[in-house]
């Protein structure tokens, strides 16, 4: 982030609020909807006081019907409106991917350009969080971003969540905008007023000589961690890149990131078959460039996600597990990871401070 801009300090949900209502404000083609919507819990609070702020007539709450409510968006930008869908949870969205898959992402390539465009936004929140379990903890990342025609996002600060929603609803394509409930309520500085942030790039958000972790979402979080607690005591120092954007997915810099530490570690908040994780690491491979010992990725397990609290200690990775990871690629520092800080809340708990609306 520039240094000249202006920045205050807020939340990863308070910058989404924000970015919708700047949203709202410049362009009267803008409307927001989805189940829950003008909720007084305003999804995580992501959409607190838009209702009241903006009217009815474009901040609606809808019926839970995902794959209706997918075509009547379509329709509508179609019909020149700019709309933001919120399915609140990705397993929901699961009900729409007709109408996403089918429709939105293919229409601009069926049509030559001359049907019209598909400038939607589709909020979907991912990860785990109080016992949810199967039905309500997935991402499926890999599987949008598997999809030509659509761009797929996932920022991880909120800046970064201020910045790309902003250039998702300018988009004229369809974006997924993935966002993990862990990050809602993380802290940080976003520029004030309009701010944009590119769709399309890496972030490299730490410098580092001796292994690359490439990661996204929340994973950011944990890598962040597990590089500064290498740094400190075992002086591995750990370059982190933020993959920002899955579709499209910026491999020149995660290139010259590998190229400079030869290490290579993949981070994902997603199962490992057929994942981004295993993405990169192939992309990588086919570069021909030359790594000093073989890449790993740290993900979850190829089952699906548990509701007990004890399963969830093995199932989901952790900033340790990533630090161990480190360790192993330049082959000394394992014996600290019994000095690892423990997790301040229990694995599947985001913050303390809050217990969640659902």
């Amino acid at each position: 982030m520039s240094r000249h801009l202006q920045t205050k300090d807020m939340t990863y949900a308070e910058a989404i609020r924000d970015a919708t209502a700047i949203c709202l404000q410049r362009d009267p083609r803008t409307f927001l909807i989805g189940l829950g919507v003008p909720d007084p819990k305003g999804i995580f609070g992501t959409t607190s006081g838009l209702a009241e702020e903006f009217g009815a007539d474009r901040v609606l709450d809808a019926p839970l019907s995902e794959n209706a409510l997918t075509g009547v968006v379509i329709g509508a930008a179609l019909n020149g409106m700019r709309p933001i869908l919120t399915h609140q949870r990705v397993d929901f969205a699961l009900l729409s991917l007709e109408q996403i898959v089918n429709q939105a992402a293919k229409w601009f390539y069926m049509f030559d350009g001359r049907g019209g465009t598909v400038p939607i936004v589709i909020r979907l929140v991912i990860g785990r969080g109080w016992g949810q379990g199967p039905q309500h903890a997935q991402s499926l990342s890999s599987w949008f971003a598997h999809i030509p025609g659509l761009k797929v996002v996932a920022p991880a600060s909120p800046a970064d969540a201020k910045g790309m929603f902003i250039a998702s609803v300018e988009d004229e394509n369809p974006v997924i905008f993935l966002e993990h409930r862990w990050l809602h309520g993380m802290r940080g500085p976003v520029p004030t007023g309009y701010h944009r942030s590119a769709l399309e790039k890496c972030r490299v958000a730490r410098k580092g000589g001796d292994v690359t972790v490439v990661a996204s979402a929340h994973m950011l979080i944990e890598a962040m961690r597990a590089a500064d607690f290498a740094s400190a005591r075992a002086g591995i120092e750990t370059e982190v890149v933020d993959v920002r954007c899955l579709n499209p997915l910026d491999f020149a810099t995660i290139a010259d990131s590998v190229r400079k530490t030869k290490r290579l570690i993949v981070a994902d908040d997603d199962s490992q078959h057929c994942g981004l994780a295993g993405e990169i690491l192939a992309r990588v491979c086919e570069s021909g460039i030359q790594l000093a010992t073989p890449p790993v990725r740290v993900t979850w397990p190829d089952c699906p996600s548990p509701s007990s609290a004890a399963l969830a200690e093995a199932f989901y990775p952790s900033d340790r597990d990533l630090f161990l990871a480190v360790c192993k690629q330049v082959g000394h520092g394992a014996e600290l990871s019994a000095e690892f800080p423990k997790r301040p809340c229990p694995v599947d708990v985001p913050n303390l401070d809050f217990p969640g609306p659902f």
